[in-house]
């Protein structure tokens, strides 16, 4: 599974991955961090312009703040574009508590990682709150 991580979630999404990997979970799922900057995707884009590049590429967008509001807004793309088949975007619910929880990051994996077990039972589910 490819994790497209919002440009403001790069450190978070590190931290988070550095659980994943001392936990042995890469040497048992194909897990991968994608970056905006590795796409050369401009971190102006819309949310419009990023849910549909993730769908498309077959990746989960892994934020924490995209828009809500505005016809380009995350909520509404989700909202006008999502189907039964479309990959979940992922959302932490506190982007601080990753950097300064360990108990909170760690459940943050732990829910990652079931999420990615069972992909298929999330698949339309719109929008993932994490923990």
């Amino acid at each position: 599974m490819i994790f497209l991580v919002d440009h403001n979630l790069e450190g978070h999404a590190l931290l988070l991955w550095g659980n994943i990997a001392s936990l042995g979970w890469l040497d048992l799922l194909p897990i991968r961090l994608i970056t905006f900057e590795d796409l050369k995707l401009s971190v102006t884009s819309d949310d419009r312009v990023v849910w549909r590049f993730a769908q498309a590429n077959q990746m989960m967008l892994l934020t924490a703040n995209r828009s809500m509001k505005g016809k380009n807004s995350l909520e509404q793309v989700i909202r006008e574009e999502n189907t039964s088949t479309s990959l979940p975007v992922i959302t932490i619910g506190d982007a601080d508590r990753v950097l300064s929880d360990p108990d909170y990051r760690n459940r943050c994996v732990d829910r990652l990682i079931e999420i990615v077990f069972d992909i298929d039972d999330y698949r339309g589910s719109r929008r993932l709150f994490i923990p």
